[in-house]
């Protein structure tokens, strides 16, 4: 099939809301040149939005990233957060040896090539990280930048690279060669100061991961990560809205102090997510516990989440009292900003045909990658 029309009773493009919207999706695209309507329409009720861009997911569907890597595991991560409305993911590996890296990379570059539906990069969180914010990730494995990592990185077939790291760790000349190399540099896990972060954004680095969290906090004279990531405006900030990674009132400062379209809601997603497990087996000898909602290492850190990216719009829906349309865009539209995919994020005619049917709870009803209903 090369065209399907679609009525949606209630529809936002990413600008606004419409209602009664006739669309067209050809060739995976969003076309709203529907002249012949006596050609089959299939109905959708409930309101339909850009599919979710997810950059840090970790796991899904009892698959976790750094056990496996293989197209297989990437195609369970994505069934799991796709049932959710996640159409574009960045499958994200935490700190680990440099063969899981290369191994990472490798089922990354496979489904590249494949065009994996919903598979659009990598992202390495770490291992170039400070040990007194490294959080859950193992400290074993944190350290500095190698010619083996520089040549991960320099790989060209990997789709959109991410490194996440912390820039007091990281000579300011490798930095710029990464940004060189293609990468986004994102600053995270770190106890640089403000200067030092500033001067990582300076050269390049254009992301924070989880706000926030595992970073050095804004204080009266030194600003700090916390700090350097709300006063610049042309940098991008993951925020995680699960009730437990961050107290409301210090995401509604982050909103409210941030230039708008430059926090992205991310969901740091473990293995739990899609499923009931109530533990997994970290790869380093220690477990990872639910309690409800929440994941704890058996040494006591937060753990990534069971956050998916619906239940993180409705959080901020009802929990940070942002606007719908504003929460929406959160999930979708800044993000594929921040990535530089102007196809994704938003339902203007031409866009890719990724979109989600959310019901009047904000329930993830259906889920359409690329024009394929998954």
């Amino acid at each position: 099939m090369t065209r399907q029309l679609y009525k949606a009773t209630k529809l936002f493009d990413g600008y606004s809301f419409q209602e009664n919207v006739i669309f067209a999706v050809e060739h995976g695209k969003i076309s709203y040149e529907v002249s012949d309507v006596s050609e089959p329409v299939e109905q959708l009720n409930g309101l339909v939005v850009p599919g979710f861009i997810d950059v840090q997911v970790n796991g899904g569907g009892g698959a976790f990233f750094n056990a496996e890597q293989s197209t297989q595991c990437l195609a369970k991560m994505l069934s799991a957060h796709g049932q959710f409305g996640s159409t574009a993911i960045m499958p994200t590996l935490i700190t680990d040896k440099v063969e899981v890296m290369s191994a990472a990379a490798d089922a990354v570059a496979e489904a590249v090539a494949n065009h994996q539906a919903g598979i659009v990069g990598i992202h390495f969180e770490g291992p170039h990280l400070s040990h007194p914010k490294k959080g859950t990730h193992s400290e074993q494995y944190i350290r500095s930048i190698s010619d083996d990592e520089f040549a991960i990185y320099a790989r060209q077939d990997l789709g959109i690279k991410m490194v996440t790291l912390a820039p007091e760790t990281v000579p300011i000349a490798d930095i710029e060669r990464l940004v060189k190399l293609g990468v986004k540099v994102c600053i995270g896990h770190s106890n640089a100061d403000f200067d030092t972060t500033m001067n990582a954004l300076r050269v390049g680095a254009t992301g924070f991961t989880h706000l926030f969290n595992a970073m050095s906090a804004f204080t009266s004279r030194e600003p700090g990560v916390v700090g350097a990531a709300l006063w610049d405006d042309n940098s991008w900030c993951g925020l995680i809205v699960d009730g437990h990674h961050v107290h409301s009132t210090s995401a509604k400062l982050a909103i409210r102090t941030k230039q708008r379209g430059k926090i992205m809601l991310v969901t740091d997603a473990m293995p739990p997510v899609g499923t009931d497990d109530m533990e997994f087996d970290f790869f380093d000898g220690r477990k990872v516990i639910r309690t409800g909602d929440r994941l704890n290492s058996t040494t006591g850190e937060l753990a990534g989440s069971v956050l998916d990216m619906a239940s993180a719009v409705r959080n901020t829906v009802n929990d940070l009292d942002v606007s719908l349309g504003e929460s929406l865009r959160m999930a979708s539209m800044y993000p594929a900003q921040y990535l530089s995919i102007p196809t994704k994020g938003h339902l203007t005619h031409g866009a890719d045909a990724d979109f989600v049917l959310l019901d009047d709870s904000l329930l993830a009803n259906a889920t359409f990658i690329a024009g394929q209903k998954i």
